[in-house]
């Protein structure tokens, strides 16, 4: 008997977990309008897939500097994983595998220079949320997890500073 598998492609992706001085992280509203995602709207932290042969931290680098404008020598240590399986914008399915990297920076100007087409069509708006706000919002933010995990890194993130 054989046994048929179905596997999702693989999507490997960095994203960023940007806290400022108050502890609130960035993230950035996509609402689409169009194609396979038409009228979903949620949050997300910065970043996105690696391109072929990139490593998770070179994905990191160059994805913040895309989406914020903010350069970083080293992104640091991976601070999360997660793993899940969603619709791409392609309307694709895939096993998205999410690293997550910390940085804390206070006031810096976002810069929208690096987006894409694209992005500039779903990137609607961009917040800093606090734990508590994550943790009342009936938004659709992403990852699920995100609450837990800064709750986990607090005691880490207060003390750090890559700028």
């Amino acid at each position: 008997m054989s046994e048929v598998a179905s596997v999702l492609p693989d999507r490997p992706t960095s994203r960023w977990l940007i806290l400022d001085g108050q502890g609130r992280v960035l993230l950035f509203r996509f609402a689409f309008a169009d194609g396979p995602l038409a009228g979903s709207e949620f949050w997300a932290t910065p970043g996105g897939g690696c391109d072929p042969g990139e490593t998770y931290e070179d994905a990191a680098r160059r994805e913040l500097f895309e989406e914020t404008g903010l350069i970083v020598a080293d992104p640091g240590p991976q601070v999360a994983r997660v793993r899940v399986s969603f619709r791409l914008p392609d309307g694709c399915m895939a096993d998205v595998d999410q690293r997550f990297f910390l940085l804390r920076r206070d006031g810096f100007d976002l810069s929208s220079n690096g987006w894409t087409e694209a992005e500039r069509r779903v990137l609607a708006e961009h917040r800093w949320w606090s734990l508590d706000q994550i943790r009342a919002s009936t938004e659709t933010i992403w990852p699920q997890e995100l609450a837990d995990i800064l709750e986990r890194l607090t005691p880490m993130a207060r003390g750090v500073d890559q700028g």
